[in-house]
């Protein structure tokens, strides 16, 4: 979702179908880019992480200086798994993270004073928080109960957040309206309340959803 953080959706097309048409029998793997503008990339490496089976990437700076990396390894019951780096760079496997359950797609963020992550379970956004990034409590899911909104029904699915304030956020999802193929990208309003992630996604959303002068 590219597009949630300033920039314009991309189209790529090929013209030898190099794209796989089914996940098994091929590898997956976490490739390092780096751009001055967005728009030129260069490649710089490919993590050697848990497994040759790594998706869905996300990338926090610690508190105390370098950052962390947290990826689905299906390799390992589509868990959540964790890596540490100093400068980007080189990257030290730290292990499992969240094994609670079979999921994608974590993402994590900052918001009321504590640190939560939201993982994909096929039926709704699952949340857990953290104070230390290290341990992770299982909350309830989020995004689990169709909306009234236009293409808004079923589950939510792989979502991204992008905070807003110090207790307020907006996640985008995406929908397959009808059960079907097509999707339906939708955002909704995250708050921390009584020290719990909600989210009402029937709320109507006003106004610009992130800062009009961008991140």
């Amino acid at each position: 979702m590219s597009w949630a953080h300033g920039t314009d959706l991309g189209v790529a097309s090929s013209s030898d179908g190099g794209v796989p048409q089914a996940w098994p029998g091929h590898e997956r793997h976490i490739r390092h880019y780096t751009s001055p503008d967005l728009v030129r990339w260069t490649f710089r490496s490919t993590l050697g992480l848990s497994s040759p089976y790594v998706i869905d990437a996300c990338v926090a700076a610690l508190p105390g200086g370098g950052h962390r990396l947290w990826y689905k390894d299906e390799g390992d019951g589509s868990h959540t798994w964790a890596a540490d780096s100093a400068d980007l760079h080189h990257w030290q496997v730290r292990g499992p993270a969240v094994t609670i359950s079979a999921h994608e797609g974590p993402n994590v963020f900052t918001l009321g004073d504590r640190h939560w992550m939201i993982v994909d379970e096929w039926r709704g956004q699952r949340v857990l928080v953290s104070d230390d990034l290290d341990a992770w409590e299982p909350r309830d899911l989020i995004l689990d109960r169709p909306g009234t909104r236009p293409d808004d029904d079923g589950f939510g699915h792989h979502a991204d957040v992008v905070v807003t304030g110090e207790e307020e956020a907006v996640i985008f999802y995406f929908t397959h309206p009808g059960g079907g193929r097509r999707s339906s990208v939708q955002a909704a309003r995250l708050r921390v309340r009584d020290g719990e992630l909600t989210c009402d996604r029937d709320e109507p959303l006003t106004g610009p959803l992130l800062p009009v002068e961008g991140p």
